[in-house]
């Protein structure tokens, strides 16, 4: 089952997590620009009648990407990337708020002198969702890849009959048409889906933006009318399983690098730097034991006389997850108070 698969990659992913601190109460900024780019690709493709995306292709696809300002590297022959937004539908029809992904390399067919484009895929199986959700997926190679029909197109088999597993589209110079992108590679980005999705208290469910809430709802009307948007936000299960695993994968990364550290410090050393963890993950310490390691940390990489210790990689990594996972465990989000900004 699809989220049967996602639910297990989502704990092996998001052991990568890295910056999870944000200026915003919902997500960092440059998530919410990613929300906020895509809902206009989004509105401006399915407004121009010749070039949309035709909505029988819509009403029972398996998922939906939106990637915008896929960047052409001119350092690299061919090199591309961007990201963007993936929503997933579910058999009854309901769909999911979007998880943050990748998309990278491939030939995108580049109109000379264009150095960025807008991508959308429609995935018409269960299986070219579920090659995402396991990690990753080749546009072309671990599933069936076609330029989608436009506008009215939507009756033309651009591929005999239509048998593709995902529909591509790009946008360059304002022109929107199917194109095919065979070589990209699509992956869910943790990092980002995690730092999104905020939880108003441990075991509370997160919370879904307004701005990604509104994106799956109209991603939910084109679709047809028979597709549903539970309210008052979209199904959040995707979303929670990142933010509930950022925690524990925090949790599992100080464990490994932990030893990393200590193998080059004594015992008093050590049990002055020692962390207040178990080996169960859902056992998370308690604020002020966090609180107190941290300031430890924080009390040498602020002394002179410990800089050979503070420069050390292994103890600014140690340091540093420390104020992630108390950051990734606190029920309240983090605003920064600053001042008015220079004047320019």
């Amino acid at each position: 089952m699809v989220f049967s698969i996602f639910k297990r990659q989502v704990l092996l992913c998001a052991f990568f997590v890295t910056l999870l601190v944000t200026p915003k109460a919902f997500g960092q900024i440059a998530e919410e620009q990613t929300i906020q780019a895509a809902s206009l690709v989004l509105s401006e493709t399915m407004s121009t009648p010749l070039s949309q995306v035709p909505a029988q292709l819509l009403q029972d696809c398996h998922g939906v990407a939106i990637v915008p300002n896929v960047i052409k590297g001119s350092f690299i022959v061919g090199a591309r990337h961007g990201r963007g937004l993936l929503f997933i539908r579910d058999p009854d029809g309901t769909w999911h708020a979007p998880v943050f992904i990748s998309l990278t390399g491939g030939n995108v067919g580049w109109q000379v002198g264009v150095q960025a484009s807008d991508i959308i895929l429609v995935f018409k199986t269960a299986r070219s969702v579920q090659g995402i959700l396991s990690g990753k997926l080749t546009l072309g190679g671990d599933a069936s890849a076609a330029a989608g029909p436009v506008g009215r197109q939507a009756a033309v088999a651009t591929d005999g009959q239509l048998q593709a597993e995902i529909y591509t589209y790009s946008r360059s110079r304002g022109l929107f048409a199917g194109v095919s992108i065979d070589g990209s590679v699509v992956r869910v980005d943790p990092v980002a889906t995690g730092s999104y999705y905020k939880s108003p208290g441990p075991g509370q469910p997160v919370i879904v933006p307004a701005s990604a809430a509104q994106l799956t709802q109209a991603i939910a009307n084109y679709a047809g009318a028979a597709v549903k948007v539970d309210p008052p936000n979209p199904q959040t299960q995707m979303a929670q399983q990142f933010s509930a695993g950022r925690a524990a994968a925090i949790h599992d990364q100080l464990l490994e690098m932990a030893p990393e550290l200590f193998k080059l410090l004594d015992q008093n050393w050590t049990g002055f730097l020692a962390l207040p963890l178990t080996a169960n993950a859902s056992q998370a310490p308690t604020p002020a034991a966090l609180a107190e390691t941290i300031a430890h940390y924080d009390q040498v990489a602020n002394d002179p006389q410990f800089a050979s210790l503070a420069a050390r990689p292994e103890f600014q990594s140690v340091r540093s997850l420390l104020k992630h996972y108390q950051h990734a465990l606190s029920s309240t989000p983090q605003t920064l108070q600053l001042p008015p900004p220079p004047q320019q």
